[in-house]
Parts: C-alpha cells; sequence; structure tokens
C-alpha cells in the first residue's frame, strides 16, 4: 500500500522526533551522565509508594470518578486556598488529570478552533504547539531573549488580536528557570482585562522555587483566576514523574468544558496513586519542604562550576539550570550538545529546541533533580571542558 497520500496529510506533517528523545537515545548509546531529561534519578518518598501499596491492596483499583476521587480533589482545593487564598469547589472547579501534560491539551483542544490564535511565551516546553496546531489553532510567538528570558509587556500588547482565543504562560518557567513576579502578573492581568481571552497557567514547578521567593499562581489574582485553567503535577513534586499524575483548577463553567474532553480522552486517572496522594498531601511539608531540598542540590551544581568557563545566572525555580557556552564555543548548541555527550559523556538540551526559528541563544539546559554522586561527575566533566 502507497502511504504517500496519507502521510501528506498527516495534521503534524512539521512534528518530527521529540530533542528529549533525540539527546536521550544519544546519551544512553553513549552512556553519558544524562542532566538532559526533566526527571530525578532518585527514589520517591517511601512513604508516598507504601500508600500507594496499601491502596491496591485495600482494593481501589477499579475505576476512579471521571472528575478524580473526591478526597483528592478536597486536598487539593484546601491547598490552594491556603497558599493562594483561592477557593476552588473541589466539586465541580477541580480535574484530576494525566500528568500537566493532559491537562494542558484538554484545556487547548475543549476551548481552540480553526483558526484561533494562540499566544505562547518563547523559549516554550514543546507541548503546546502542537497541541494548539492539531485544533487548528494558530501559534502567535512572544520570543523572549537570553539571559534574562523577561517579558516584555508591550511587545506582548501588541500580539493580541480579535482572533485571540488563548494565552499559555509557565511560571516556573522552562526552560530558563525564571519566574513570573507579582508585577508581571499584574500586567497580564491589566492586558486581559477588556478581554474574552483564557489563560493556561503551566504551574507544573510550583513548589521548586528558589532565594525566598514567591509563586505567584494565577489562582492569587481574582481576573485572572477567572478567567485561567491553573495546570499542576504531582509527578513534578514528588519526584514520580513516570505515574503521570496532575491536576487541573478552573472556574467551574470553564471546567464543565474542560470535562467534556477529558471523560472522551482518559476518562479516569489512576485510582489506587489517587488515594495515596490524598492522604499525603495532609501533610504540608511533603511539598512545602520542596524549596530548600533542590536548593541545595542547585546550589552545590553551581559552586562546583564556579571556576568553570561557564557563565550563568542562578536559577530561581524549577530544577533546570541554564549554562552560557560563548566563552568555550562558537558552535551551534546542537553540535556542541552533540559533542559534550559523545567526547565527555555528559548530556544536556539545547536550548534552541525551544525557540522560535531555533535561535541559538548558546545556552544549554541541565537538570540538577540528580543524586549527589551524579552531580559530583557532572561537576568534574564541566570544569574540564
Amino acid at each position: 500500500m502507497d502511504y504517500t497520500p496519507l502521510t501528506k496529510a498527516s495534521k503534524l506533517t512539521e512534528v518530527k522526533t521529540t530533542i528529549f528523545t533525540t539527546v536521550g537515545n544519544l546519551a544512553r548509546k553513549h552512556k553519558a551522565i544524562d542532566l538532559s531529561q526533566g526527571f530525578p534519578n532518585f527514589q520517591a518518598d517511601s512513604k508516598l509508594k507504601s500508600l500507594v501499596s496499601e491502596a491496591i491492596n485495600i482494593g481501589y483499583n477499579q475505576y476512579a470518578p471521571m472528575q478524580g476521587y473526591y478526597g483528592l480533589r478536597e486536598v487539593i482545593s484546601d491547598k490552594i486556598e491556603t497558599l493562594h487564598n483561592r477557593e476552588y469547589n473541589p466539586e465541580s472547579e477541580i480535574t484530576v488529570t494525566v500528568g500537566a501534560t493532559q491537562a494542558i491539551f484538554t484545556a487547548i483542544t475543549a476551548f481552540v478552533n480553526k483558526g484561533d490564535e494562540v499566544i505562547v511565551i518563547k523559549p516554550a516546553y514543546d507541548c503546546y504547539e502542537p497541541a494548539i496546531i492539531l485544533n487548528g489553532g494558530i501559534p502567535v510567538f512572544v520570543q523572549l531573549n537570553a539571559p534574562d528570558y523577561k517579558i516584555d509587556w508591550n511587545i506582548f500588547r501588541s500580539k493580541i488580536s480579535d482572533k485571540t482565543k488563548m494565552v499559555i504562560i509557565n511560571t516556573p518557567h522552562n526552560p530558563s528557570g525564571t519566574m513570573l513576579t507579582k508585577w508581571d502578573m499584574e500586567q497580564l492581568e491589566n492586558i486581559l482585562k477588556p478581554t474574552n481571552i483564557i489563560l493556561l497557567s503551566d504551574e507544573v514547578y510550583e513548589h521548586i522555587i528558589f532565594d525566598g521567593q514567591v509563586h505567584e499562581s494565577a489562582s492569587r489574582f481574582t481576573d485572572l483566576a477567572n478567567r485561567s485553567f491553573v495546570c499542576a503535577s504531582f509527578g513534578k513534586t514528588f519526584h514520580v514523574t513516570g505515574w503521570k499524575m496532575g491536576y487541573c483548577a478552573a472556574p467551574a463553567e470553564l471546567m464543565a468544558e474542560f470535562r467534556k474532553v477529558h471523560q472522551f480522552a482518559v476518562f479516569c486517572v489512576d485510582h489506587p496513586v489517587q488515594r495515596a496522594l490524598a492522604i499525603y498531601l495532609k501533610n504540608p511539608s511533603h511539598y512545602l519542604d520542596l524549596n530548600n531540598f533542590y536548593q541545595q542540590k542547585r546550589d552545590f551544581f553551581l559552586e562546583g562550576i564556579k571556576s568553570s568557563k561557564f557563565k550563568f545566572k542562578p536559577s530561581k525555580g524549577t530544577y533546570f539550570q541554564l549554562l552560557d557556552y560563548t566563552h568555550i564555543s562558537n558552535e551551534e548548541d546542537e553540535a556542541i550538545g552533540k559533542r559534550l555527550i559523545t567526547k565527555n559523556r555528559i548530556a544536556s538540551i539545547p536550548i534552541s529546541s525551544f525557540n522560535v526559528d531555533n535561535r541559538n541563544d548558546h545556552m544549554l539546559r541541565f537538570c540538577f533533580a540528580k543524586k549527589q554522586k551524579t552531580l559530583e561527575k557532572a561537576v568534574e566533566i564541566l570544569c574540564k571542558l
């Protein structure tokens, strides 16, 4: 059979194998220290794992409610109200999802139609644009500049048109490690206030912030909260990315549309894990202590490479650190990234993969959510470059 006519009809003709898969495969082939992909190489809390086992043994092995186990939605609601002073009704305004990626895809699918424009802040995580395109939408980019990666709100304002259906933000921000401040969120709120634009706020690193800063969730700002889908990830928070467990919070009217898509995409999410999380989240230290845990890793990594040729600004949030390699090489970031894997046995992600037209910022992204020994080996390699 000739598949050419079928593949030409693909909705994602421009999408290729992700940079994460490409780098990951190369790192495994060359047995490189992998600081590329965003997942820990250490174990989750044994208490959480035992709670999942208990839930399985008790018998919570059949479908959970479509919206998610109510006990988990209730504790999520309490957490958001305590941290951000916004009350979400657990019955009608919170849905448990297959990670934040499914929440993001579902929100886009529920509202973006053919010809609708969606503003995307670049560099951006790679799941946003395919979801927009699959639904007939048009990504409209606001490109941030190295090394600060701050939003110019005048440029942002200029991108809004009568076709703008949605805006996507990500704070703390992957890949830059920056965070939107209260002032930034107020600018966004003022710009969107006279519109009916939906805000999709990707807050998966909400509990990984450093130096005493505060996470400015969209749920903290009344007008933003009234138009927002706030997406979060238990996988990122509790070192269990493979569990693919997240949630989405939004006003009831928006969430009703979200659930129309959710129920036919996945219907429900892993039941025993939800039961375990409902218990585990009742101890706030399990997520509030995460800042210090990861700041120690960030500080160790940066202290270790102070004598290297890399330039950097300490990450403000997430478990990623950008390193500027201009004092080492003039190569394109993909080229030096490949060379570091094949010759130096250390893997990172080139930032051009996240930029408009693959613009080269001479930056590589390193993940420091790793064991101490892994970071020690990585520091040793980087200081020799």
